[in-house]
């Protein structure tokens, strides 16, 4: 991994989507809609002056979402922020940086 790059995509773990669900309710809000079905498939991360995350989440049906999210570093004790997302992707849609 390059210093500053995000690393390879890995299929997501438990940690990967307790990220997910606690950003969730941030992706609604701004989508205003519900997702019944949040579950994380797989992540990149990158570290910078704390961690970015681009986890590729299923919606249900055929329909993912692509999130950023931005988790401070420990010290600064600040929540994790959904910096960016793009709809309307597909399973086989490449997680890549945005």
């Amino acid at each position: 991994m390059l210093c500053g790059g995000p690393s390879a995509t890995k299929p997501a773990t438990d940690e990967t989507q307790r990220i997910a669900d606690e950003v969730k309710t941030q992706l609604e809000a701004k989508e205003n809609r519900k997702f019944p079905v949040f579950k994380a498939m797989e992540f990149k991360s990158q570290v910078v002056a704390g961690t970015n995350y681009f986890i590729k989440v299923h919606v249900g049906e055929e329909e993912f979402i692509h999130m950023r999210v931005f988790q401070s570093l420990p010290h600064e004790n600040k929540p994790l922020l959904l910096s960016s997302y793009q709809t309307k992707k597909t399973k086989d849609d490449e997680l890549a940086y945005f």
